[in-house]
């Protein structure tokens, strides 16, 4: 009988070290073993990835390639350009394969794709081996064991993973692999179609990495930023498993650290170095597996003589919060990812609502501009514009390094969405999508829905005070002076309110506060363009600038407070047919925030009108809002739908608030 002819289909496990699906590759003793990556359009063209995160991408493969001919002179990473569902059944054939073997997928898109590789590998008579190494638990079975729901906290994680049995120990990488086989390429190469190009913002030049399938050595190569027509990347984080390996050696090796970490004590204000361990986009990419993280980890703890940290907050508890999140994905598939359809996404008017197909029910990457003023703001909070420097320092920071700290996410996702601004969540998410390095589809998904308190998290009333939060971990104001250099000679006094400088303090530090960051005065007409306000630093008459804040913050959060009120009162779901054919605004007051005037969208979106609040003009004690979002770090998440408790109607009335209105003075107009 005929040894197996093996192809191993790299995705998101770019390593050698504990891979369950690479090791039943090799218990198959087979004659050949072909490492094959092949460059998926979807991902080229139709997901949102910037530079910074390509750049991650090809380290981890250029690393996992070079490990691959460590260990086996004749093999590397085989790196095709061509979609696997054209690429794979001609491979079959013209290699003879017996076998192919894959790491599970279940990301909404991976699903439908890998079930039609299968079945087109079914046809072809090889036979499809796969293994679960993503996460600790398969997903699929998280969710069959909570009951075939999704997961939506902690405790379900908990209560549901066991059942599963023991998160299996890691294993050992290969000493050795097998020789690939002929890798002839006689057969017609099939080039996608570019459009649409979502990412053709990224793009200096002309994309080309699909010119020549084995790339334009022939000697299948990882492409680079200028195949792609890239612009150049700006992080310092580099992927691969060969770092990821030492990243993590020297986290274990800090006792304390590994056995104390607690993620809502680590500052978000940390830069260099960061407070947290940044092998979230190892996790995303495979060059770390999730399974040696867990283990090394709670090693440390079991062994650890003082008092250690337990989850949800310890490390191995973030990384129950992740499979959390593949959990409610793999329940929900395509709708998790948004409001309309999502049976556990609670309907808020926002502004800037997302397009929905109404063949398909699923966004169309577009959205609907029903304020100029929201559209505005949205600009400016994503290009770091806002005026509010806290906010603005964690966008440029994301924008040029592709990473934040997870309380500086949970900030600027409060902000955006229910503590100013009234967007969509899914706006702030696709922009995390293209920026983030450590981007995972659930995980970006659930932290935007559990921050604007639409699933996972009920607790609305509790917000992010752009200016007392951050004072609690940076008196001086070092982050901002860092990524908000045109403010980085101004007197700790006025770090985060420098709008507050009398204007001789202003020149001295030479920098004035004045227009909204578009480059014009205020009284010029604003420009349109989606680039309106990249330019990180403003001159003006030989002088720096920085933007007045775009807002009252404490007037904006007083509105955004009412409208989370009205809309849990109407307390709306995803998959509601109101909320499908657009009659949901029937249930909100016309003068309520948000689109909700008529009765459909038509009448809605008939005529743009300006949203409620006003420019600060004067000058107020309080913001209005908490410190910090003293109760959210404790919290593991809603046991029902919407994050509430069960899932059951919410009373009148807000419990809670009566202390949250004890911790702060009220601002009252």
């Amino acid at each position: 009988m005929a040894k197996p002819r093996v192809i191993y289909w790299f995705r998101t496990d770019l390593r050698l070290h504990d891979s369950p699906a690479l090791k039943a590759a090799l218990d198959l003793n087979p004659e050949c073993l072909y490492p094959i990556w092949t460059w998926d359009p979807h991902y080229v063209y139709r997901a949102r990835v910037g530079p910074n995160r390509w750049q991650f991408l090809l380290d981890c493969q250029s690393d996992l390639s070079a490990s691959i001919t460590k260990l086996n002179k004749k093999s590397k990473l085989f790196l095709m350009r061509e979609a696997p569902t054209t690429l794979l059944p001609k491979l079959f054939k013209a290699w003879k394969i017996s076998h192919l073997v894959f790491e599970k997928d279940t990301d909404a898109y991976a699903k439908e794709r890998d079930n039609e590789v299968m079945e087109l590998a079914r046809k072809a008579g090889v036979e499809v081996v796969f293994r679960v190494g993503r996460t600790l638990y398969d997903p699929d079975q998280l969710v069959e064991k909570n009951g075939r729901k999704p997961t939506m906290s902690i405790s379900q994680v908990e209560h549901a993973g066991p059942k599963i049995g023991n998160i299996p120990k890691p294993i050992p990488a290969p000493k050795s692999l097998p020789d690939p086989g002929e890798t002839d390429l006689e057969f017609e190469h099939e080039q996608p179609p570019q459009d649409p190009d979502i990412n053709a913002i990224q793009r200096s030049n002309k994309e080309q990495s699909y010119t020549n399938l084995a790339g334009p050595n022939n000697d299948f190569s990882v492409p680079t930023l200028s195949e792609l027509g890239l612009k150049p990347a700006h992080t310092s984080h580099r992927g691969g498993e060969t770092v990821a390996l030492k990243v993590l050696d020297d986290i274990i090796a800090n006792k304390d650290y590994t056995a104390t970490f607690q993620k809502p004590n680590t500052a978000p204000t940390a830069f260099s170095p960061q407070a947290t361990t940044l092998l979230s986009p190892h996790l995303h990419f495979g060059s770390i597996s999730v399974r040696s993280f867990y283990w090394r980890a709670q090693e440390v703890v079991d062994n650890y003589k003082g008092q250690a940290s337990k989850p949800p907050t310890s490390l191995t508890g973030q990384l129950l919060f992740r499979d959390m999140y593949f959990g409610a994905q793999a329940a929900l598939g395509y709708h998790f990812g948004q409001t309309v359809g999502n049976s556990h996404c609670r309907v808020i008017p926002w502004h800037l609502p997302s397009e929905v197909s109404p063949q398909t029910g699923l966004v169309t990457g577009k959205y609907t501009t029903d304020s100029d003023e929201a559209e505005t703001w949205f600009q400016r909070w994503k290009w770091g514009r806002t005026g509010f420097p806290w906010i603005d320092a964690l966008m440029r920071q994301l924008r040029h390094e592709g990473w934040i700290h997870h309380l500086g996410r949970h900030a600027v996702a409060c902000f955006l969405t229910r503590g100013g601004c009234y967007i969509d969540w899914e706006r702030g998410a696709e922009v995390f999508e293209e920026w983030l390095i450590d981007h995972e589809a659930c995980s970006n998904i659930g932290n935007w829905q559990w921050l604007s308190c639409t699933a996972f998290y009920s607790q609305f009333y509790r917000c992010y005070s752009p200016i007392a939060f951050p004072q609690k971990w940076d008196k001086e104001g070092e982050f901002v002076r860092h990524f908000v250099p045109e403010l980085k000679d101004y007197p700790k006094k006025y770090i985060y309110e420098p709008w507050k400088a009398p204007i001789v303090d202003q020149k001295k530090a030479g920098c004035l506060v004045t227009g909204d960051g578009s480059g014009h005065s205020e009284e010029s007409e604003p420009q349109k363009q989606a680039d309106w306000c990249q330019g990180d630093i403003e001159i003006q008459d030989g002088m720096k600038t920085y933007p007045k804040p775009m807002f009252d913050f404490a007037d904006r959060r007083t509105i955004c407070l009412d409208g989370m009120k009205a809309a849990y009162a109407v307390h709306l779901y995803g998959d509601d047919q109101r909320v499908k054919d657009g009659t949901w605004r029937a249930l909100f007051a016309d003068e309520g925030e948000g689109p909700t005037e008529g009765k459909n969208e038509k009448e809605a979106m008939t005529g743009k009108r300006k949203v409620r609040g006003k420019v600060r003009t004067e000058e107020k004690e309080n913001d209005g809002a908490i410190e910090e979002d003293e109760g959210e770090a404790k919290e593991t998440g809603g046991e029902g739908k919407g994050g509430e408790k069960g899932g059951s109607k919410r009373k009148k009335g807000i419990k809670g608030q009566r202390t949250l209105d004890g911790v702060v003075k009220r601002v009252r107009n």
